[in-house]
């Protein structure tokens, strides 16, 4: 094998627990069953990766079948590194008719066709989610496998996440995106999060929220009036229920102007005043629920708030005509 296949073997072995090993190697399916019982997965990472490429050498394979092994690691541990979302937009008439094989053939043709040195690969999983590994080269130097690009697309869904997309290659696989899935346009989400899971669950709704009818709801008791099931369906309604996708962060940007009265330097001031909070911990969404359901921040909950559940997203900038989004936001913001 080569330089890049060996350090791209290496890297995944080293991600893994001992334990976990063996059943990602099992689901490669590029070892026999008596290279796999040979494996000692009790040994050091360095002696299992020196044994597991002897046997890939012994087996003749190459950074392809490397890839592959790396992809369903990838799709087996989704929440990992920094994922974006990305929306798309004025959709054409005929785009709920894309199926995958015109997708792949479309999505390849296009960076094929602006990018002479690219690998593209692509994997349909069990929820129907299509991943896309995306190694970038240009005309001059061949794909770094080092550092590939991960896209994850359900057909017929406005959203697309994104993750390790350099500023320089967005240029190529925004275009493709929109031409394989038959679209006008494609424009940032103004979500990112660690959690795959998280991302896909928040703007595709596939998390367990509330009704906001006063019809019968698991959230609260037979006595409605009491503060205490008030407050808890107020959080539910919030932030759906436990456990709500996990979000760690969300940020608001201030781009607001001084309108209070008695200081004249303050309320002449041309320029906006500028600040950023940001929301912080390793469960936003149930923290924000707790905080309401406990009585610890008074209800009802503001918009600002409740706007990262309605909206889908966890970047805001909030000017004098209310919360919105800014459009020079960036899709790879942390």
């Amino acid at each position: 094998m080569d330089t890049q296949a060996t350090s791209v073997l290496n890297r995944i072995i080293r991600r893994i627990p001992n334990k976990n090993i063996e059943n990602l190697l099992k689901k490669w399916s590029c070892l026999s069953a008596d290279q796999l019982r040979a494996l000692d997965y009790t040994r050091p990472k360095w002696m299992i990766v020196e044994h597991v490429i002897s046997f890939c050498e012994e087996n003749r394979l190459n950074l392809k079948h490397i890839t592959t092994l790396e992809m369903i690691y990838h799709i087996e541990n989704p929440d990992q590194g920094t994922w974006h979302a990305c929306q798309l937009a004025e959709a054409q008439d005929d785009a709920v008719c894309v199926e995958l094989t015109q997708f792949k053939e479309q999505f390849k043709a296009h960076l094929h066709g602006v990018i002479r040195h690219i690998s593209i690969k692509m994997k349909k999983h069990e929820d129907e989610a299509i991943w896309i590994r995306i190694a970038w080269g240009d005309n001059f130097s061949k794909p770094n496998h080092l550092k590939p690009t991960y896209v994850v697309h359900h057909l017929h869904t406005s959203y697309v996440f994104i993750s390790n997309l350099m500023a320089k290659h967005k240029i190529f696989l925004c275009p493709a995106l929109v031409i394989a899935t038959k679209h006008g346009s494609i424009k940032d989400g103004h979500l990112s999060t660690r959690s795959l899971t998280a991302m896909r669950d928040l703007p595709l709704r596939r998390y367990q929220q509330v009704n906001h009818q006063g019809s019968p709801n698991p959230c609260i008791g037979k006595e409605h009036g009491d503060h205490e099931e008030m407050r808890h369906q107020m959080s539910c309604e919030a932030f759906g229920h436990s456990p709500s996708p996990k979000l760690e962060t969300a940020v608001y940007r201030l781009e607001t102007r001084y309108r209070g009265k008695g200081n004249q330097t303050l309320s002449d001031r041309k320029e906006f005043f500028r600040g950023v909070v940001r929301f912080s911990s390793s469960s936003l969404l149930d923290s924000l629920r707790h905080c309401v359901a406990s009585g610890m921040a008074e209800g009802p909950v503001t918009p600002l708030l409740s706007a990262i559940t309605q909206r889908g997203r966890n970047y805001f900038v909030i000017t004098d005509k209310g919360p919105g989004v800014s459009s020079q936001a960036s899709a790879q913001r942390p």
